[in-house]
C-alpha cells in the first residue's frame, strides 16, 4: 500500500538529489578559468535535460525493467509503460512507481556530468553530449540493472551498493580515466599554473553537494524509517571526517591547510561512504571519511606527479573513492545495522569482502573499457578536443558565445 510519508520523503530526496548537478556546476565551475566557467556549467546543465530524456525513453526499463538473463532489463517499461501511481512490487511497495522512477532518474543525471571534471576546459560541447548519451546507455544503465536491478547478476553474487559507490562514482572514475588517457591534456599542462578563478563558487557548490547528498544516501532507503536515518547520521559524518583529514594531511605536508582541499576532503569523505551509508554505524562511517580524506589525498598528487591531467581531480576523489568505500563496505557491514545487508569482515565474514572487492574489478573494467572505445569512436568521427585557438579563447565564447564576467 502507499504510504504517504514514505512517498513525500522520497519526491524530497528526488529534489535534493536533482540538485546535486547545478551543486556540482558550480564546484567545477570555481575550479576552471574564468574563460570556461559558462562552458563548464553547461556540461552539467545538459545533462538534466539530455539524461532525463534517455530515462524515460529507454534508461529506465533498461535499468530496472524485468530481468533479461541478469544482464539488462527488458523494454516492457519503453517510454514508462505501465509506470504510474501504482507502487512497483519488486523495489519499493510503499510509493509509487513513478516517485521510484524519478528518484533513480536524478542518479543517472549527475553521474554522466561527474566525468565532465576529468576533461573541463579542452572538450567540444557537441562531441561530448553525444559521448554522454551513448555512455548512458552502454555503461550506466547495464551496471545500475547488475547492482540494483532485480536479478541483476553482481546483486545475485551478493554485492552491495546502498546509493551508488559503484554504480555512479566508480563508474564515471572510470570513464574519467579512459577520457584523460584519450583527449590530449589542456595546452601548457605541467608548464603554467591553472588557477581556480573562483573558489568562493566551488564552496558554495561543495555545500549544495553536501546537502543533497542527504537526498542522495538518506533517499535510497526508499522509506523514512530507520535505515534512512543510518546513511544519512553515515552520510554527514563520513563528511566532516574527510574534510577534517585531508585537511590535516595537507596541513602536514604543505604546510598550510587550503579551502580547496577542505572542500576536495568533504566530496571524497560523501563519495566513499556512498555505498556503505546504509549498512554500516556512526564509528565505521567516521573511519570510512578519515581513510577516504588519506587515501584520495594521495591518489590526486600521485596523478599530478605522473602528469595525469584529470583537470578537477575525478578519478583521485570519485573513482578512487568509489573503489575505496565499495571495499569498506566489506569490511565494515553488519546485520546488527542493516538486516538487509551483510556482515563484513569485521564481523567474521571475509567472503563478503571478496565479494565486494569482485564487484569493483568487474565494474571498473567494463566501464573503462566501453568508455575507451566510445570516446575513440566519437574522437575519431567528431573530435572531442577544442581547437588550440579556441583553448586560448575560451570555451565560453568559441562553444556558447557568451562570457561570465564583463571586464
Amino acid at each position: 500500500m502507499i504510504n504517504n510519508g514514505d512517498t513525500a520523503f522520497v519526491l524530497a530526496a528526488a529534489g535534493l538529489v536533482l540538485l546535486m548537478t547545478p551543486g556540482l556546476a558550480l564546484f567545477y565551475g570555481g575550479m576552471v578559468r574564468g574563460k570556461n566557467v559558462l562552458g563548464t556549467f553547461m556540461q552539467s546543465l545538459m545533462m538534466i535535460a539530455l539524461v532525463s530524456i534517455e530515462w524515460v525513453a529507454l534508461g529506465y526499463t533498461m535499468s530496472f525493467g524485468p530481468d533479461l538473463h541478469g544482464v539488462i532489463g527488458s523494454l516492457a517499461w519503453l517510454g514508462l509503460n505501465t509506470v504510474g501511481a501504482a507502487p512497483s512490487p519488486t523495489y519499493a511497495t510503499t510509493i509509487p512507481q513513478s516517485v521510484f522512477m524519478i528518484y533513480q532518474c536524478m542518479f543517472a543525471i549527475i553521474t554522466p556530468a561527474l566525468i565532465t571534471g576529468a576533461i573541463a576546459e579542452r572538450v567540444r560541447f557537441a562531441p561530448f553530449l553525444v559521448f554522454a548519451l551513448l555512455w548512458s546507455l552502454l555503461v550506466y544503465n547495464p551496471v545500475c540493472h547488475w547492482v540494483w536491478g532485480s536479478g541483476g547478476w553482481l546483486a545475485a553474487r551478493g554485492v552491495l551498493d546502498f546509493a551508488g559507490g559503484l554504480v555512479v562514482h566508480l563508474t564515471s572514475g572510470a570513464a574519467a580515466l579512459a577520457a584523460v588517457l584519450v583527449i590530449p591534456p589542456r595546452s601548457g599542462f605541467g608548464k603554467q599554473s591553472f588557477m581556480p578563478h573562483n573558489l568562493p563558487m566551488t564552496v558554495l557548490g561543495t555545500g549544495l553537494l553536501w546537502f543533497g547528498w542527504f537526498g542522495f544516501n538518506g533517499g535510497s532507503a526508499l522509506a523514512a524509517n530507520g535505515i534512512a536515518a543510518t546513511a544519512f547520521v553515515s552520510t554527514h559524518l563520513a563528511g566532516m571526517a574527510g574534510m577534517a583529514a585531508w585537511s590535516l594531511i595537507e596541513w602536514a605536508h604543505r604546510g598550510k591547510p587550503t579551502t580547496l582541499g577542505a572542500a576536495s576532503g568533504a566530496v571524497a569523505g560523501l563519495a566513499t561512504v556512498t555505498p556503505a551509508a546504509g549498512f554500516v554505524g556512526p564509528v565505521p562511517a567516521i573511519l570510512i571519511g578519515v581513510i577516504a580524506g588519506v587515501i584520495c589525498y594521495n591518489a590526486v598528487n600521485f596523478k599530478n606527479r605522473i602528469g595525469l591531467d584529470d583537470s578537477l581531480d575525478v578519478i583521485g576523489i570519485h573513482g578512487v573513492g568509489g573503489f575505496v568505500g565499495t571495499v569498506c563496505l566489506g569490511v565494515f557491514a553488519a546485520k546488527a545495522v542493516n538486516p538487509a545487508g551483510a556482515d563484513g569482515l569485521l564481523a567474521g565474514n571475509p567472503a563478503f569482502l571478496g565479494r565486494q572487492i569482485f564487484g569493483v574489478m568487474v565494474v571498473g573494467a567494463y566501464a573503462f573499457v566501453v568508455s575507451w572505445v566510445l570516446l575513440k569512436v566519437i574522437n575519431a568521427v567528431m573530435g572531442l578536443r577544442v581547437s588550440s585557438e579556441a583553448e586560448v579563447t575560451g570555451l565560453d565564447l568559441h562553444e556558447h558565445s557568451e562570457t561570465a564576467y564583463n571586464n
